[in-house]
């Protein structure tokens, strides 16, 4: 699916966000700039959050709790192994659980494989504006492209 600007990524995370529930696991891959945070605005959007989303790439992890559901927003873009991008992955898995929350990763090219059932976001540059979103459900079917 082709996406030309910041309105149309925030809208399309909304849409995403209908189609959540609380424990889903949503994975976003991109190269730096694509939007993946903008996409995150538009998930919270969609769940009526009320507090401002921004990345968490210093402190790895933000919790929003205004919404219809509870969001923990991750990026793992500074950890360097895979053992500590799991033992961040696990214990906010398990924050997510409790809380009945959604789980959005940024960067989660180290833990993949660990996790079963997941929402698979990929964003590439179009040739020229834009982006171009890939979006596979937890049974890795092509719901948007």
């Amino acid at each position: 699916m082709f996406v030309e600007n910041l309105k149309e990524t925030l809208n399309l995370g909304e849409k995403l966000s209908q189609k959540l529930n609380p424990q889903s696991i949503v994975l976003l891959k991109g190269p730096i700039g694509a939007g993946k945070t903008s996409f995150v605005q538009g998930i919270a959007k969609g769940l009526s959050i009320s507090e401002d989303i921004t990345s968490p790439t210093f402190a790895l992890s933000h919790h929003y709790s205004s919404g219809k559901i509870p969001l923990i927003h991750l990026d793992l873009y500074r950890l360097e192994n895979s053992s500590a991008a799991k033992e961040v992955f696990f214990s906010e898995e398990e924050e997510a659980i409790q809380r009945k929350a959604i789980l959005v990763i940024e960067w989660p090219e180290l833990i993949e494989a660990v996790i079963d059932k997941f929402w698979k976001i990929e964003i590439s540059y179009a040739k020229k504006d834009g982006r171009h979103y890939e979006i596979r459900d937890p049974k890795n079917l092509l719901t948007f492209s």
